[in-house]
């Protein structure tokens, strides 16, 4: 008999997912706890670790055009000097594809356009699920029930699965909140994202497609403080001293168009099986946007989920137990790395500031690029 899952979330991680089961053949029904399946969000990276991943799922040549490539990655103070280049030159040698940027919702509508939609449900947060050794059951906040399989909890850092399998793990914050937008500049044509370190806070601008600029801003600020209700003209206040290309983004960015999130993660956690329940993406492993490898881990973890099920076809449980030993370690190293990187490029006394962008600026290569070479690490590709 054809196994069903049951995948929590219509998330880029849960829509990845369903469509890599229903090319092997099993079934599979969505819940969405939103009222529409649609991607909330700006702009996001997919490295070439990601498009090698969706190579394997089939989807490269079709994501490929959805977003922008990208040729280098530089990190620079708010005086426009450069304090260190990422070469991402072996990264894509090393997984044979490029590097880019892509519009959340561009990659989201492509994700329900290769599944049949019908299956996915929306109006549906979960409210608890059980499992017994045949079957999970989830039960929504409206006071229905589904049965299924298996249970894929895709929903997000907030996880109500997670946070009943583990009721510690919370979200933390990192101590800064982000602002992020998307604007149309016919005027710039950059295959270059650039991120400025400066002492009134981070601003990053990476091109898209369709003569577009995804920006974010990052300032530091405890949680829920004023800062969290800036207006645009507040963002520009904070950043009038940076470079003019940032100032011409922001005069071209709409109120209404900015999303203000506090940065978060989770304290990596020691499983992702769970019986009959797996964990993916955001759900287990929920990081900071520091390494741009938020997005891509959840794509790595259908590609090893889709491997193992290949492998391990009459046996479930088999599979979840090779997806949760393959993605440990990979998934901690991106979660601690990511929240350290943030950290020091939150650096806003000047001092210390200038005391590290003068050691960025004097360290070997082999030091800054350590972060990106162990992105190279290839036991999601053992398919």
């Amino acid at each position: 008999m054809t196994k069903k899952f049951l995948i929590a979330g219509a998330g880029i991680a849960g829509l990845t997912l369903a469509k890599a089961l229903q090319d092997l053949g099993f079934e599979y029904e969505i819940f969405e706890a939103s009222a529409e399946a649609r991607g909330i969000g700006a702009g996001f990276g997919l490295a070439s670790n990601a498009m090698k991943a969706f190579e394997i799922l089939g989807l490269a040549d079709e994501v490929a055009p959805l977003g922008h490539m990208l040729e280098d990655f530089e990190i620079q103070d708010w005086q426009e000097k450069t304090i260190l280049k990422a070469d991402t030159n072996r990264l894509r040698k090393n997984y044979n594809n490029e590097n880019f940027a892509i519009h959340r919702a561009d990659l989201h509508r492509y994700l329900i356009s290769k599944i049949d939609s019908t299956h996915i449900h929306t109006s549906k947060r979960i409210k608890f699920f059980e499992q017994s050794f045949q079957k999970v059951i989830l039960h929504f906040e409206d006071g229905t029930t589904t049965e299924g399989d298996f249970l894929i909890a895709a929903d997000g850092i907030n996880s109500i699965i997670r946070q009943q399998l583990l009721k510690d793990s919370t979200p933390r914050y990192a101590g800064y909140v982000c602002w992020r937008a998307i604007v149309e500049d016919k005027t710039y044509f950059s295959k270059k994202s650039i991120e400025t370190w400066g002492p009134n806070g981070r601003f990053g601008l990476t091109p898209l497609i369709n003569n577009q600029i995804y920006w974010y801003a990052c300032v530091n600020t405890p949680l829920k403080s004023e800062v969290y209700n800036y207006t645009l003209q507040d963002i520009k206040n904070q950043f009038k001293d940076y470079s003019g290309q940032i100032r011409n983004t922001l005069q071209k960015t709409k109120q209404e168009d900015i999303i203000t999130t506090p940065i978060m993660d989770i304290k990596p956690i020691s499983n992702y099986a769970f019986n009959r329940v797996l964990l993916i993406g955001d759900a287990a492993h929920a990081t900071t946007p520091n390494m741009g490898q938020g997005a891509c881990m959840a794509v790595e973890d259908v590609c090893v989920l889709y491997d193992e099920l290949i492998k391990n076809e009459t046996d479930i449980l088999r599979a979840f137990e090779g997806y949760n030993r393959r993605r440990l370690k990979r998934t901690h190293y991106i979660i601690d790395t990511s929240r350290l990187a943030g950290k020091v490029a939150q650096w806003d006394n000047k001092f210390l500031m200038g005391v590290r962008n003068f050691i960025f600026r004097k360290l070997p290569q082999s030091i800054t690029q350590s972060p990106l070479e162990d992105l190279l690490e290839e036991d999601f590709m053992k398919v």
